[in-house]
């Protein structure tokens, strides 16, 4: 008999597995940032710019004023050496160089009332009331005045007035700051003696006087004085005259104006080309000036004793 070969077993083919390919993307993917750093950025770029601005600031010119709290020898800008040598009231010198350092002239006339009028010629130095406990900047300050050596006053302007009695006067120049002004070692100032018998007025007798008989008609000086443009000739210059002198002042000007003789309060009108007459009798005494009211030009200086 035969028999049957067995049936060949099924083969079963795998089903293959899909391969997924992902999706083309960007290559990097961005971070996620915190919602907190995206404000911190700017801001501090901000601070950034404000303290830039603070610094540059600190670059400009010095300050007028210091802080509050601060000592005078501090408010400095930078102006002159601190020395360790200090004025009678405790202030510290502040030295300049000779080339630098500011100059200061006192001019004295005696006033007809009493005591002196002083007027301050300044070099290189201007008075700053405005600015007066700030910093020390060169050429700017105010001056103190020293009465028979001690200090009575302030000098925020170029005239002031001292009262009679006085012997001696000292200006001295001062920074915004209170400290003084000085060069080689000693402080910026100036001194003048005051004669008592110019300027104290007489003071009234207790005895009767007797009727004085009238004087004589005194001479008359006079003056020619011509003003072309700017120009006065002869060149302005002081007139020395004796109290009760009479004096006439002729007066040519090119121009229209006014000439007036401070203190006496005389003046007469300028026409052009046309001399102007002008008489008084000097019964005052001091310094008084003669000057053009319309152009300011200084014509003459008349000192009467």
């Amino acid at each position: 008999m035969t028999t049957p070969a067995p049936a060949p077993a099924p083969v079963t083919t795998p089903t293959p597995t899909p391969v997924t390919t992902p999706a083309p993307g960007p290559a990097t993917a961005p971070k996620a940032t915190a919602p907190g750093l995206r404000r911190t950025v700017p801001a501090a770029a901000a601070l950034a710019a404000v303290l830039l601005l603070a610094l540059a600031g600190c670059g400009g010119r010095a300050t007028t004023h210091h802080k509050p709290g601060t000592r005078h020898e501090q408010a400095t800008g930078g102006n002159g050496t601190l020395l360790a040598a200090r004025d009678e009231s405790g202030h510290r010198l502040r030295e300049l160089p000779a080339a630098e350092a500011p100059a200061v002239r006192a001019e004295v006339r005696p006033d007809t009332e009493g005591g002196w009028n002083v007027h301050l010629a300044l070099e290189r130095f201007r008075l700053t009331p405005e600015s007066t406990g700030g910093a020390a900047l060169a050429g700017r300050g105010h001056a103190r005045l020293l009465v028979d050596g001690r200090e009575t006053a302030r000098a925020y302007g170029p005239w002031f007035h001292v009262p009679a009695g006085a012997r001696t006067l000292t200006v001295r120049l001062y920074a915004d700051d209170h400290t003084v002004w000085a060069t080689g070692g000693a402080p910026v100032q100036t001194t003048v003696p005051l004669a008592a018998s110019a300027a104290t007025p007489s003071a009234p007798s207790a005895t009767p006087s007797r009727t004085p008989e009238p004087p004589a008609t005194p001479a008359t000086r006079t003056l020619d004085i011509r003003v072309t443009g700017s120009t006065v000739t002869p060149a302005p210059s002081r007139v020395e005259l004796k109290k009760g002198e009479r004096l006439t002042l002729r007066v040519t000007s090119d121009r229209a104006d006014t000439v007036h003789v401070h203190g006496y309060d005389r003046e007469a009108a300028l026409a052009p080309g046309t001399p102007a007459t002008l008489t008084l009798t000097a019964d005052r005494t001091g310094l008084f000036e003669v000057e053009t009211h319309e152009s300011g030009l200084v014509l003459t200086q008349l000192v009467v004793r």
